[in-house]
């Protein structure tokens, strides 16, 4: 069968992402997983820190039977003497799948092209598909595992459009949910972003918008979801972004703008009394480590599914 990839979250189709879900939550009733993946190697490649995304892989390929091979960029070749598709056939010879966490999403598609084997996306500057389909399986699982509940939600991001926004924006424009993103002026998402998850929201009936207003995005939401306003590689900007995105800041006054049974995502780490209040990320309403672990089972399901099947 031919090899498939998960670089992006269009990379599934909706039937895809509701059985993924299927699985991860049989999964994750389960004391032990099926060893599909017994005698095959998952090399996981970091050129970014990690904790929750290579934890999770790691134990969820070894929960599968399976051996991950954690390898950090500086102690590759990566880039360094070596080109990427060279790597790429050089490493589809020795492992059986490859997740691979990077800076530049051009170079895991340049992964993929010339791999030999699946390749996953563990988070690039464009997209974090793994992580979005963890923040849907929380949700769904609080909605009764039935998809037409998710699309009455209204969801929220507060914040940078980010990789994980840009995942969020393209999977409601595929499954016909309500999304919205409040982030400051001048950091709208690009054009052919909301360009491309528009045309799918218009597919499916979905809803998108992008907002300034963080008090007015926040009024009636059924989710206010964040995350760091500084990703890695932007330090030098921090200053400036702190000051930008305050308004935006997830507190206990903007919860209150929300339905009453708001849930409060974050895909972490956080930084507390920045982009989210002690009080909000403590209280009530928020369902983060839950979200946290639904990584696990959720990354399981698509190691089945792409790399359970590989040669």
């Amino acid at each position: 069968m031919p090899k498939r990839d998960l670089l992006s979250i269009t990379d599934l189709t909706p039937r895809d992402i509701e059985a993924l879900l299927q699985v991860a939550a049989g999964l994750k009733k389960r004391a032990k997983s099926p060893h599909i993946l017994a005698g095959k190697t998952i090399a996981l490649i970091f050129e970014k820190p990690s904790t929750r995304t290579l934890v999770s892989f790691a134990s969820g390929i070894h929960a599968l039977g399976g051996f991950p091979l954690v390898l950090q960029s500086e102690v590759l070749q990566w880039k360094r003497g070596e080109t990427i598709p060279d790597m790429a056939r050089t490493l589809s010879r020795y492992v059986h799948a490859l997740v691979i966490r990077a800076r530049q999403h051009q170079d895991v598609e340049t992964l993929a092209k010339y791999s030999g084997i699946p390749v996953i996306n563990g988070l690039t500057d464009s997209e974090h598909p793994c992580q979005v389909l963890a923040d849907l399986m929380t949700l769904w699982e609080r909605r009764g595992r039935k998809m037409s509940h998710l699309r009455k939600l209204k969801i929220v991001f507060l914040g940078d459009s980010n990789n994980v926004s840009a995942s969020w924006m393209l999977l409601s424009g595929m499954l016909g949910l309500n999304f919205v993103l409040a982030c400051p002026r001048g950091y709208e998402p690009q054009p052919d972003l909301l360009q491309k998850a528009k045309g799918l929201a218009g597919a499916s009936g979905g809803r998108l918008e992008v907002l300034q207003d963080p008090a007015r995005a926040a009024e009636g939401a059924d989710v206010l979801y964040t995350d760091v306003w500084t990703s890695m590689g932007q330090e030098s900007e921090e200053s400036r972004r702190r000051l930008a995105f305050q308004p935006f800041q997830l507190n206990e006054a903007l919860v209150a703008r929300a339905k009453p049974g708001v849930v409060i995502l974050h895909c972490l780490p956080a930084r507390r009394g920045e982009e989210i209040t002690d009080q909000v990320i403590e209280g009530p309403h928020s369902i983060v480590f839950d979200q946290a672990e639904n990584r696990l089972h959720i990354q399981k399901a698509i190691l089945m599914k792409l790399a359970g099947r590989a040669r």
